[in-house]
């Protein structure tokens, strides 16, 4: 979830919430609910569809849709399915809720207690605006997004002042706790493990960024990349998402939200929102990645807190990149990829947004990345076996590595 990265307590636009009903209305969507004892009316976008297909093909094989497709829970079933909200099934805390590990529990079935498909029950604080409006968020933007990279939003509730939210349950939780060693998730991460991971999240905000009416997603940082149970990423909470600015502007002016490390200097100063404003937050998590520290750690000696603005200098030379690479990887990774690497994030954390690769370009760089490191090359032979082989007559062999998959192997299942 993110934050305000000032003092102020103001939200970008204004809300009123009332047990009973609600009008809320956003740049490009309309939502209305109404709320009378258990009764959720169904969410409906206000878009222009004369014509028009409910759905929109963004770019390969995800889409977005006219309007939310979403099962709406009633508060009994999540209550059920959490246990009453038990403190042993909290997942994550933000500042504007909690995440529960829950299971919807199917009676009808026969399912019993423990049975039942596992989920994530997002609870956030009613009493907050800025928690309201994040949840109007989610549901508008990724209740109508859909993408293997993007966290499955399955629906929401909405009783009384409750509001929760319900995503497909991630079984290796997030980036953050897997680099930064956080509870029984702590186990290092391998090379190419990590190239995976950045080459899915890639592709989520490429994704997000393809679309007509591009969707900045505002608060790219680890803990909002979630692993499944084979370590494909998918970027979650979409509390802070905007739509991008028309085809006749570079930008969108807004108060500045977000997480302190991860946001973009120029929306920083200025408020003003660019797409590649995304792109500097994924700079950040590639040099989170090289080095296994956070973005900002004020226990950091001093100079060192902020960490782009310590490493950057590293970067672009092989020798200091080695000496800040994470100590974890205990040198088991392509020194030529970590430099590739190294420099990619040097071009997302460049000052001028104009000047940062798109996240399209990203994705074909890190998978290029990846390719090269996967290809099976020839060992290098010592020319002493050749001068030996020619002594006892011994015809040169050709050796070429076989075809298998080169990458570490992965960490065992938790």
């Amino acid at each position: 979830m993110g934050s305000c990265l000032s003092s102020c307590a103001s939200v970008d636009q204004t809300s009123t919430v009332q047990s009973s009903s609600a009008a809320i209305s956003e740049t490009t969507t309309s939502v209305s609910t109404s709320v009378s004892g258990n009764t959720n009316s169904i969410f409906s976008a206000g878009t222009s569809s004369s014509g028009s297909s409910d759905v929109q093909v963004m770019s390969g094989s995800g889409q977005m849709l006219a309007h939310p497709n979403l099962r709406v829970f009633s508060f009994s079933e999540l209550k059920s399915a959490t246990r009453n909200f038990r403190s042993d099934t909290v997942l994550g805390e933000g500042g504007f809720g909690k995440v529960y590990k829950g299971r919807l529990l199917d009676f009808k079935n026969g399912a019993g207690e423990g049975a039942g498909s596992p989920i994530a029950v997002k609870k956030l604080n009613s009493e907050s605006m800025q928690g309201f409006q994040e949840w109007q968020s989610e549901v508008n933007f990724l209740g109508r997004l859909s993408h293997p990279n993007l966290v499955k939003l399955l629906g929401y509730c909405w009783e009384d002042t409750e509001l929760l939210l319900v995503y497909e349950f991630m079984q290796k939780g997030s980036l953050e706790n897997h680099l930064f060693g956080r509870g029984s998730a702590g186990q290092p991460l391998p090379w190419n493990v990590r190239v995976k991971i950045l080459i899915g999240a890639a592709r989520g905000l490429a994704f997000l960024h393809a679309s007509d009416k591009k969707v900045i997603y505002r608060d790219f940082k680890a803990s909002n990349i979630l692993l499944d149970g084979s370590y494909h990423a998918k970027i979650s909470d979409f509390g802070l998402a905007k739509m991008g600015p028309t085809a006749s502007k570079s930008h969108v002016t807004t108060q500045v939200m977000g997480t302190n490390g991860y946001a973009a200097p120029e929306y920083v100063a200025t408020g003003h929102l660019y797409v590649k404003s995304d792109v500097y937050g994924f700079g950040v998590v590639l040099v989170e990645m090289l080095t296994g520290l956070r973005a900002l750690d004020p226990n950091r000696p001093s100079g060192k807190h902020n960490l782009v603005e310590w490493i950057k200098p590293h970067l672009p030379d092989r020798r200091k990149l080695k000496n800040v690479m994470d100590s974890r990887l205990e040198g088991k990774y392509p020194s030529r990829s970590a430099l590739q690497i190294a420099q990619l994030a040097l071009n997302c954390l460049e000052n001028e947004p104009k000047n940062r690769p798109s996240m399209q370009e990203i994705v074909e760089t890190l998978e290029r990345i990846h390719s090269d490191n996967e290809r099976p090359r020839d060992p290098r032979i010592h020319s002493s076996y050749y001068q030996a082989a020619d002594r006892h007559g011994q015809q040169h062999l050709h050796y070429r590595s076989p075809e298998v998959n080169q990458a570490y192997p992965l960490p065992p299942p938790a």
